[in-house]
C-alpha cells in the first residue's frame, strides 16, 4: 500500500503541553498547574443567555462570518478599548476559538516559500499552522535578560526579502511578557519599512496588570497591516464555548472568510448569542477575575523569591516562567521528576520553543489553596535537589 499520510503533517510534532496533561489525568491526587484555562465558571448572566438561546430554538446556522449583532459588539469593544474603528460587515469574522483565526490568517496570506517570523517562547500553534500553510517559520529567540520582550532590532536581524508576516504574541503565553506602546511603535516602524504584515494574537489582552494593553493595530499606519486576533476563552472564562474572532483589512478578511466557509460554515450559534451578552455586560466579570489572577500572581512571585528561584515579573496573561537552570537538568527532566516525585504537573519551557529551555511554565489559573499546596511541594523538591548538588 502507498503511504496514506502527508509528509508535512507527519513532520509536525505533537503539542508538548498535552503530554503532561494526559499523564496527570492518569495520576491519583496529582495537582495540575499546566493547563491555560480559567478556573472560574462562565459568569451566570452569560450562561443564562446561552440557555435562553437554546430555549428560543436558536440552533440554526448563522451567516458565515457570524451574527450581525455579535460583530457589531466586537467592533464596539475594540473601539472602546483600543480606539480602532472596524467595519462589522467586511472586517470581522467570528471563528471557532482564536486558534482557527490563526490558521485562517496564515492560509489566506501565505504562498509556498514565504517566511513567517515567530518570536519564541510562544503559543504552540504558530509554527505548525505556518508550516501547514506552506510557510518557512523563522524563529526569533526572545531573551530572558530582556524579560522575553520582542525588540525591533531582533526583527531586523531575521528579516529577508521573503519575510511576509510577523507573529506578535503579546501578552505572551507562556512567559506573561507584555509590550508597551513605545515598544510597539519601534516594531511598527520596522514593519512599515520592511513591508511586513502582523498577526497580532491578543487573546490575553484584557489580562494585564500594570497599565492597559495596547494593540499594534492602534499605531499609525498599522491597522492596514494587522490581523488582530482575540476571543472569549480567557477573558470571560468561556474556553468550552469555542469562540474567537479576527479583525483584518477587507481584502485579507474576504479570503479568510472563504476558507472559513468551506472548512467550518460558522461558529457555534448558541456561543455567539452568549458572547453578545459577554461583550455588553461583562466588564465587571473581567475586572473581578483579573483582580483574583493578580493576587495569585503576586503570591507566586513572592513564593519564588523566598525559594531563591529566579523569575521575572510577568505583566500579562496568567502564567509565570521561573528559571530552573541551576539544577543542571533540562526543562523536561525537571518537569518529569517534579511530577513523579511530588505529583505536581507543570509544562517544560521547551514545549514553547527551544529558547524556553531552562524554564517552566506554571499557570496561576488555579485557586490560591491549590497554588499554596503546589508551592510547598516545589520548595521541598528544589531543597532536595540543592542538597544533592552540594
Amino acid at each position: 500500500m502507498r503511504n496514506p499520510l502527508s509528509e508535512k503533517i507527519v513532520s509536525v510534532k505533537p503539542s508538548g503541553i498535552r503530554k503532561f496533561f494526559d499523564i496527570v489525568n492518569e495520576m491519583e491526587d496529582a495537582i495540575s498547574l499546566g493547563v491555560g484555562e480559567p478556573d472560574f465558571d462562565t459568569p451566570w448572566h452569560i450562561r443564562d443567555e446561552g440557555i435562553y438561546a437554546f430555549e428560543k430554538g436558536h440552533t440554526f446556522y448563522t451567516s458565515n462570518s457570524g451574527l450581525k449583532e455579535l460583530k457589531q459588539e466586537i467592533c464596539k469593544y475594540i473601539e472602546r478599548t483600543q480606539g480602532i474603528k472596524y467595519d462589522y460587515n467586511s472586517e470581522v469574522v467570528v471563528t471557532v476559538g482564536g486558534s482557527e483565526a490563526i490558521d485562517l490568517a496564515f492560509r489566506a496570506m501565505i504562498d509556498p516559500g514565504d517566511e513567517v517570523l515567530i518570536p519564541e517562547p510562544s503559543y504552540v500553534s504558530y509554527q505548525p499552522c505556518a508550516i501547514l500553510a506552506g510557510a518557512k517559520p523563522v524563529i526569533i529567540d526572545l531573551k530572558p535578560e530582556n524579560d522575553f520582550k520582542l525588540t525591533a532590532e531582533e526583527i531586523l536581524e531575521k528579516v529577508t526579502d521573503k519575510t511576509k508576516i510577523l507573529v506578535l504574541p503579546f501578552p505572551n503565553n507562556p512567559t506573561g511578557s507584555t509590550l508597551g506602546k513605545s515598544d510597539l511603535e519601534k516594531i511598527a516602524k520596522v514593519c512599515i519599512e520592511k513591508d511586513l504584515y502582523v498577526l497580532s494574537d491578543e487573546i490575553y489582552g484584557a489580562l494585564t496588570y500594570n497599565g492597559q494593553h495596547v494593540s499594534i493595530a492602534s499605531i499609525n499606519g498599522m491597522k492596514e497591516r494587522t490581523i488582530l486576533i482575540n476571543g472569549f476563552s480567557k477573558t470571560y472564562a468561556m474556553t468550552g464555548w469555542r469562540l474567537g474572532y479576527a479583525l483584518a483589512p477587507k481584502e485579507i478578511l474576504a479570503q479568510m472568510l472563504k476558507i472559513h466557509q468551506f472548512a467550518i460554515m460558522c461558529a457555534p450559534t448558541v456561543s455567539q448569542y452568549a458572547a453578545i451578552e459577554a461583550l455588553k455586560n461583562g466588564d465587571g466579570d473581567i475586572e473581578m477575575m483579573k483582580n483574583s489572577y493578580n493576587q495569585r500572581r503576586r503570591f507566586l512571585l513572592n513564593a519564588f523569591k523566598e525559594m531563591n528561584l529566579p523569575c521575572f515579573e510577568p505583566n500579562g496573561a496568567f502564567y509565570v516562567f521561573p528559571c530552573i537552570k541551576e539544577f543542571g537538568m533540562t526543562s523536561e527532566e525537571f518537569a518529569t521528576r517534579f511530577l513523579q516525585e511530588e505529583k505536581v504537573a507543570t509544562v517544560p519551557g521547551t514545549a514553547f520553543g527551544q529558547s524556553g529551555e531552562g524554564f517552566l511554565r506554571i499557570s496561576y489559573a488555579y485557586s490560591l489553596d491549590t497554588l499554596k499546596t503546589a508551592m510547598e511541594k516545589l520548595e521541598k523538591f528544589i531543597t532536595r535537589l540543592r542538597k544533592h548538588v552540594q
